[in-house]
């Protein structure tokens, strides 16, 4: 059976989610007060809707309640947001994820009972931060406040050296938790993994030993 989501909003994020949520084969209801916006998915989602998310006999009549999933990425107006995930809350949607404007937004929202909150900008900006930084950066995801999980590019120095001899873990504190070699990947690599120059070295640690890292491998490029 597909997993059915809503998302309510169809701005760039809500639109993209829409996309790649159908792109994997989901059930996707497409909701926006915007009729132009509700035609542009019509063809993309499973379903598209022009509605106020802010009207309770409306989600309930849509019948919001048996969707797993809901995504509230409704843009710059607050009061939408908040409202809508309060009703939502309130129906009993099973998992709410909700898209923040900025750190008071995230507050509300955790008050209300939102299960997972997004700063899209802000984490793709950090995201990009790191890759142009340095070139051995493929991809950056921040797991908390102070803890993220980095894909790096094993550089020429590291080749041929085993996980041992490269000692990551006690030189910065961070751990190989797996090693990607084109199609195959090493999950919990044993310390005589051998690292070979473009291994893709998948790295979890504090942010600020993720940090000495990088420019560790950045003065190796």
């Amino acid at each position: 059976m597909k997993k059915q989501f809503a998302v309510i909003g169809l701005g760039r994020f809500g639109g993209s989610m829409c996309k790649a949520l159908s792109d994997q084969g989901m059930e996707v209801l497409a909701i926006d007060i915007d009729e132009d916006r509700v035609n542009e998915f019509s063809n993309i989602v499973t379903h598209a809707v022009i509605a106020d998310s802010t009207d309770e006999g409306v989600l309930k009549s849509l019948g919001i309640r048996n969707f797993q999933h809901v995504v509230v990425a409704i843009g710059d107006n607050l009061q939408s947001s908040i409202l809508t995930t309060l009703i939502l809350k309130e129906i009993g949607v099973e998992k709410i994820t909700v898209k923040a404007q900025n750190d008071y937004h995230e507050k509300v929202l955790r008050k209300i009972g939102a299960d997972k909150i997004i700063h899209p900008e802000r984490d793709m900006g950090v995201r990009i931060a790191h890759q142009i930084v340095s070139n051995n950066v493929l991809d950056y995801l921040e797991l908390s406040d102070e803890h993220s999980i980095v894909e790096l590019v094993a550089t020429q120095k590291m080749d041929g050296k085993t996980l041992i001899e490269l000692d990551i873990r006690a030189r910065f504190g961070c751990n190989v938790v797996a090693v990607k070699r084109g199609k195959d990947i090493y999950v919990s690599p044993q310390a005589d993994q051998s690292i070979r120059q473009g291994d893709v070295l998948i790295v979890i640690g504090g942010d600020k030993d993720i940090n000495r890292l990088e420019k560790q491998m950045a003065n190796e490029e």
